[in-house]
């Protein structure tokens, strides 16, 4: 049954006198007996859920939204596309090139945090997290390398503390043809440890190169340099 033939019986049971013409019902209550007759349960079966509702009315704020922007972009509705693809682009190129920023748990800037370790324990550090592709950590782990051999090879005295800049500088008195790489390779440490940045293979090898390179050589005594530059 519709509504209308709900309200249709609810105004024929309304009395009348014989011959005398129907009554007419006055404009408010035949609203009122419209709304009881639409108010019944039968009448609101098929109706949406409250979730529906809101789903769309949100699609629908949405699509207004969409044709408001395509109206103010040239091009219309394709040119906002472009758009958007573009804009995704630019951020998948950045995450590519960023890399994911790495909390790391040592505030201090301290070369060396942990229990004192060999040159070839940190090595065998770097390279198990090399082969696992956790570059990052591998480049720590030579970076510490690299400053232990040289304490070990007594380039370098042992002294708590120390900030991989400061070793840098210091190895770079006694290995001059390698201060530069050793000053980049100290930038590329805290830059990861303490700068968030995501290190990548390629740091990770400049790193290996130097280590070995830097094992292999020999120190350049301060009388000499001063003797050749006379």
């Amino acid at each position: 049954m519709t509504w209308a033939g709900g309200f249709l019986g609810t105004m024929r049971a309304l009395p009348t006198a014989g011959d005398e013409p129907p009554v007419t019902v006055g404009r408010t209550p035949a609203r009122e007996a419209a709304e009881r007759e639409l108010s019944r349960p039968r009448y609101h079966e098929n109706d949406p859920s409250l979730f529906q509702r809101a789903l769309n009315r949100f699609w629908d704020w949405v699509g207004d939204l969409f044709d408001a922007a395509s109206g103010a972009t040239p091009g219309g509705g394709l040119g906002l596309a472009v758009i958007c693809l573009v804009a995704v682009a630019l951020v998948a190129l950045l995450w590519w090139r960023l890399g994911r920023p790495e909390r790391t748990a040592t505030p201090s800037s301290a070369l060396f945090d942990e229990r004192p370790r060999t040159a070839a324990e940190h090595r065998a550090a770097a390279e198990a997290h090399a082969a696992d592709r956790r570059w990052s950590q591998a480049v720590q782990e030579r970076m510490r390398a690299v400053v232990r051999g040289l304490e070990e090879r007594a380039l370098l005295d042992p002294r708590p503390g120390r900030t991989a800049d400061e070793a840098a500088t210091e190895a770079g008195r006694s290995l001059p043809a390698h201060a530069t790489r050793l000053g980049a390779a100290a930038r590329d440490f805290d830059d990861i440890t303490y700068g968030g940045r995501t290190a990548d293979e390629a740091a990770y090898l400049r790193l290996y190169e130097l280590d070995r390179d830097v094992e292999k050589a020999k120190p350049e005594l301060a009388e000499a340099r001063h003797g050749a530059a006379e």
